[in-house]
């Protein structure tokens, strides 16, 4: 089962939009992390919409952050992308006039009801700065973020 990387993907975005020296256009982005610009757009917009980035359309545009690392939480970006399911596993509807099935469902909805939400309180504690913190702002990293030649990787 694929995962889903969005939010992955944003918070490293996010971060590099807070080390870069002016805007990042949707294709430099995409560039970036291998997908489509009109993806980016999209994802972006999302981000936008929440008051996170503003974007500037034409020559010269693209988007900054309208808020600092510091302001911004995982949840706030978790939000923002959509809440992408967290779980990949999940009750079964195959008979659901099964008592047996229906505790089961029950059990693992009040699990995983409880753990998201241990999770959410989690992701409202730590900022996109205490991520951005873990690594020197020398700009050596920024080299590392290219994308590889995916035939090159093992």
């Amino acid at each position: 089962m694929r995962q889903d990387s969005r939010l992955s993907r944003m918070l490293h975005v996010l971060i590099h939009m807070g080390r870069h020296d002016g805007a990042m256009t949707s294709e430099m982005i995409a560039h970036m992390l291998d997908a489509n610009p009109v993806v980016i757009r999209r994802t972006m917009a999302g981000l936008r919409d929440r008051g996170y980035v503003s974007s500037v359309k034409g020559h010269g545009g693209g988007w900054t952050l309208a808020r600092p690392l510091s302001e911004l939480t995982l949840l706030d970006v978790y939000q923002a992308v959509g809440e992408p399911s967290i779980f990949a596993v999940g009750p079964a509807y195959d008979m659901p006039g099964c008592p047996i099935e229906q505790a089961v469902n029950g059990t693992l909805k009040g699990v995983f009801n409880e753990a998201e939400e241990l999770l959410r309180r989690r992701f409202a504690s730590v900022t996109l700065s205490d991520i951005a913190e873990a690594f020197p702002d020398h700009g050596q990293h920024d080299g590392d973020c290219q994308r590889q030649d995916k035939s090159t990787l093992g």
